[in-house]
C-alpha cells in the first residue's frame, strides 16, 4: 500500500535528515518507544537507553522505509528488536505473567470491540475552569498509564495511541491474540476506574443532626 500524502512528505523530510522532521517524530513517539522497551527489559533506565539507540538506528535505516507499514509500527519493531537484543546481551530474562484463557475477570463495561458500553462523564463546555480540569485529568491519566504493568502499557499504547492493528501488535510483542485482548482490557479497565474516580462528585459532608 502507498503511504498517505502527509506521511509521504514526512518520510521524504526524514530521509533528507531534516532536524525539524526528526524532532517532531521523536516528540510524537519517544514516550511510546520507551514504554515498549520497558515491557521487554523491565528497567526504566535501560529502556531509555534502548529507545535512544533505536532512534539512532532509525535515522540510519530511514532510506529503507518504503511506507508499506505505518511509521509508528516500523519504529516499534526497531525498538522491540533492540530491547530483545539487550536482554540477550545482558543474559537476563524478563518473566511475563501467564494469562488465563478465561475472560471472566474482564470488566463488563467494555463491548467485545473494545469500546465502552457506557462512556464516562464528559467535561462539556469550553469555559476556562473546564479546560483546566480537562488538562489536569489528562495529566492524571498519563500518570496512571505510566503505572500500568509494562506489558499492559505496551499493548495500550500500541492499540489506543499508535492505532496499530491487533495482529501486528501480537507480532511485535510476541503474544497471542487472547493475551493481547486480556492485557488491553485490563489496562483500559484500570484507566476507566481512574477516570471515574477523578470525575466522581465530591462526597457531601454529613448533615448535622
Amino acid at each position: 500500500m502507498s503511504p498517505e500524502p502527509e506521511a509521504a512528505d514526512l518520510v521524504a523530510r526524514l530521509r533528507r535528515r531534516e532536524p525539524s522532521a526528526w524532532r517532531a517524530v521523536v516528540q510524537r513517539h519517544h514516550a511510546t518507544l520507551v514504554a515498549l522497551a520497558a515491557g521487554i527489559i523491565g528497567n526504566a533506565a535501560s529502556a531509555e537507553e534502548v529507545a535512544q539507540d533505536a532512534w539512532t538506528a532509525a535515522i540510519g535505516a530511514i532510506d529503507g522505509f518504503h511506507g508499506t507499514a505505518r511509521l509508528s509500527t516500523w519504529l516499534a519493531a526497531i525498538v522491540l528488536n533492540r530491547a530483545r537484543t539487550r536482554v540477550r546481551r545482558d543474559a537476563r530474562t524478563v518473566l511475563v505473567a501467564s494469562f488465563e484463557e478465561d475472560d471472566g475477570d474482564l470488566d463488563d463495561r467494555f463491548r467485545s470491540d473494545g469500546h465502552w458500553r457506557l462512556p464516562p462523564p464528559r467535561l462539556d463546555g469550553l469555559d476556562p475552569e473546564r479546560i483546566v480540569a480537562g488538562r489536569q485529568l489528562w495529566d492524571h491519566v498519563s500518570a496512571a498509564i505510566e503505572h500500568l504493568a509494562p506489558m499492559q502499557r505496551a499493548v495500550l499504547l500500541l492499540c489506543d495511541v499508535e492505532e496499530v492493528e491487533t495482529a501486528e501488535v501480537c507480532r511485535l510483542l510476541e503474544i497471542t491474540p487472547q493475551n493481547q485482548r486480556v492485557l488491553l482490557h485490563r489496562a483500559r479497565t484500570r484507566l476507566r476506574a481512574e477516570v471515574e474516580r477523578l470525575l466522581a462528585p465530591p462526597a457531601r459532608p454529613p448533615v448535622a443532626g
